[in-house]
């Protein structure tokens, strides 16, 4: 795929931090507009490296990043420019969030932008109200919940209005109810136009979310439908990953002799449960 079939990427990149090994070398890798991405690894296999690479935190020590085809500089216009269409927003959210109250945290960007103050406080809202957050806008942050800091550093992001933002294990901590809750507004954003890319451990999450998913493994990154690359075991394997449960539920029924649903198979507990639920005989009509 060329450079201007993908939205951002990363050609020929090479990274390595200050005395220690190359992380990343040689690798091409590319997010493309509309389609939901999963990110997966075993740690230390250079996912945050990769991100960070992505939103403009690290710079390339070899090849290029682009945006749309065109090669970023790394003077003030160029980051800028690639800062606005990528956004970042970590694991802990402790580590992204810092002024007094909601309100004040989420507008930190859109002010650095210089942006008129009607502005600001549009996006602002726009970015609460996606993140189902605008009664905690006076709230203090550090009063907040787990689950509502993450929804106020994501709240952050959106509110510079990227086309492409980046998660970094964006479920983790939260319960089943706040990655639910977490997922719908995910599948808002997406709704609304911005591609959403995902770095995760989670196999069954991937299977069950993504479009597409990029497995960082020794040999380089392999990228393609989550529904097929989630099901190549070599491939996990290599990856330092397990197979996802719907996969091996999916195998399981087969070899019984059992509807197992479209492949990759069940991506939920529901989608299994309605697989094998007993149907009901058809009644005779009499005539």
């Amino acid at each position: 795929m060329s450079d201007a079939a993908a939205l951002v990427a990363l050609r020929g990149v090479s990274f390595a931090y200050e005395d220690g090994p190359a992380v990343l070398t040689g690798l091409d890798f590319e997010v493309r507009e509309g389609r939901a991405l999963a990110l997966l690894g075993r740690n230390g296999s250079g996912k945050t490296t990769l991100m960070r690479l992505l939103s403009g935190g690290l710079r390339p020590g070899a090849g290029r990043v682009t945006v749309e085809g065109a090669p970023v500089s790394y003077d003030r216009k160029g980051l800028t420019r690639l800062r606005t269409t990528v956004q970042l927003v970590v694991q802990d959210p402790d580590d992204q969030l810092f002024a007094a109250s909601v309100a004040q945290d989420v507008s930190f960007g859109p002010l650095n932008l210089g942006l008129a103050d009607g502005e600001v406080r549009a996006r602002v809202e726009e970015a609460l109200t996606a993140l189902d957050i605008a009664r905690l806008a006076d709230r203090p942050t550090h009063l907040l919940s787990y689950g509502q800091r993450k929804r106020t550093a994501i709240a952050g992001a959106v509110a510079m209005r990227p086309r492409v933002l980046i998660l970094d294990e964006p479920t983790a901590g939260l319960d089943p109810d706040g990655q639910e809750r977490l997922l719908a507004t995910l599948d808002g954003l997406r709704a609304s136009g911005t591609t959403v890319v995902m770095a995760t451990h989670d196999v069954d999450l991937a299977l069950r979310w993504a479009d597409d998913a990029a497995l960082l493994t020794p040999s380089g990154v392999r990228t393609g439908p989550a529904s097929g690359q989630l099901a190549r075991t070599e491939l996990l394997r290599e990856a330092g990953l397990r197979l996802p449960w719907g996969v091996a539920a999916a195998e399981l029924l087969r070899v019984h002799g059992l509807p197992a649903g479209p492949p990759p198979g069940p991506r939920t507990a529901e989608e299994l449960a309605a697989l094998t639920a007993p149907r009901e005989a058809p009644t005779e009509r009499r005539g």
